[in-house]
């Protein structure tokens, strides 16, 4: 005989609510991206190079569009890193087999 599923209720589903993110570059009071501020700019990238997600970053649709645009800007003038060109880590430390 085929078992029934338990009846999931709204009650039964987690309510509690992620904190909404700040945006970051309405609380520097920033109205226009440049490309060439590399330091505000690295704050919306990761460790690895990659542009974040607005869920991370709190940016409005525009702000995100004009920062991945500053950003794509600025790696082609060379003055941010494309994701995976990172400085070379201890593994060039070691001798040559």
């Amino acid at each position: 005989m085929a078992q029934t599923k338990p009846n999931r209720t709204r009650s039964n589903r987690n309510t509690e609510r992620k904190p909404v993110k700040r945006n970051a570059l309405e609380a520097l009071g920033v109205d226009a991206v440049d490309y060439k501020d590399t330091v505000r700019l690295r704050t919306f990238i990761s460790d690895r190079g990659k542009i974040r997600s607005r869920a991370v970053t709190g940016l409005t649709v525009q702000q995100q569009r004009q920062v991945a645009a500053a950003i794509k800007n600025a790696r082609e003038m060379a003055l941010l890193p494309y994701p995976g060109q990172s400085p070379p880590g201890p593994s060039h430390l070691r001798d040559a087999r």
